[in-house]
């Protein structure tokens, strides 16, 4: 939402009020002068644009915060999410396979191959000392006897191998493949998190209650990006613009209380003072001379309670009463 001045161009009002201060048409007695309501306008929109499939307020309608306002189509997003998700899923699944070593089918072949090799080493370890005590008695040649040393040496070759292998396989993966697809997983999660966040961007509500002032499309119609759909008056940005000369601005301050009149109000609203310019920022043609300072005024801004904003319309003349 950006906040904007509705009333700032409404050229004609400041003059009114100007020719009214400097003309005398404020109470002298009471010390009141001519003004103007004015709005700073909230206009909402989304950053992302689309085909505005339902506009949920209408013009002059009385809103909360929290009340959807507009919902724009978000076929893609919803999609581009779904993806995502998916993508997210799958790294997630890489990662606690990594952690987790090789899978449970080649562990246990490896075991089962390292429990042969154990049961042909015991046989072979068993055959080489009947061998080596055959030879010493001369029952078998030496030739007979080196081939069943190299056939045990060989078998408990394979079995420390095999050994080896299956802590290996019971290992998670290196340190740097876990964390690169940690890395992996945190990239699609954040890639998640902005799919879920332009999904939302599709339907916007009100940050804070107030007044819709006017609605800038139709349902059906292409929205831009950035482009205002609702245009908002919370009562906080309700204020009083009016005009003071050179005689009186110097004894008025930010914080002090002031009564606006208007017509139609059922009694006076109590608001104040939360400007004051300056210098004069609307001047009739005159020579600046000690006998026409008189005629130099300067722009001061009231804001009533916001309870009070709502009795106030932007545009509406007003008289305000100084105390």
């Amino acid at each position: 939402m950006r906040p904007a001045n509705g009333i700032d161009r409404a050229g004609w009002m400041a003059a009114v009020a100007m020719a009214a201060a400097v003309t005398g048409c404020g109470n002298p007695d009471t010390q009141s002068y001519q003004g103007y309501v004015e709005g700073e306008f909230v206009y909402v929109a989304s950053p992302v644009g689309g085909r505005l499939e339902h506009l949920g307020v209408q013009r002059g309608q009385t809103v909360s915060a929290g009340t959807p306002l507009f919902i724009l189509e978000s076929t893609d997003e919803a999609a581009a999410r779904q993806q995502a998700a998916a993508q997210q899923q799958a790294a997630e699944a890489q990662l606690a396979d990594l952690n987790l070593g090789r899978r449970v089918p080649e562990v246990d072949a490896v075991r089962a191959q390292l429990a042969q090799a154990v049961a042909a080493d015991q046989l072979s370890a068993t055959q080489r000392v009947r061998d080596e005590a055959q030879f010493r008695a001369g029952g078998i040649p030496q030739a007979q006897l080196d081939a069943s040393r190299s056939t045990a040496q060989t078998n408990a070759q394979r079995v420390r191998e095999l050994t080896n292998q299956l802590r290996i396989a019971q290992l998670p993966a290196r340190t740097d493949q876990i964390h690169a697809q940690s890395a992996q997983v945190e990239a699609a999660r954040a890639a998640v998190a902005q799919a879920q966040w332009r999904l939302d961007q599709k339907a916007q509500k009100a940050t804070q209650g107030g007044l819709v002032f006017d609605t800038l499309y139709r349902e059906g119609e292409w929205v831009g990006a950035g482009s205002p759909v609702v245009r908002m008056l919370p009562p906080a940005n309700v204020k009083v613009r009016f005009f003071v000369p050179q005689g009186v601005v110097g004894r008025l301050k930010p914080g002090q209380a002031v009564r606006i009149r208007c017509d139609g109000c059922a009694a006076e609203v109590n608001a104040s003072i939360s400007y004051v310019a300056n210098e004069a920022e609307y001047t009739p043609p005159v020579i600046y001379s000690n006998t026409r300072r008189d005629k130099l005024v300067f722009m001061v801004e009231a804001r009533p309670a916001v309870e009070d904003g709502t009795k106030l319309r932007p545009g509406q003349p007003v008289e305000v009463a100084l105390p």
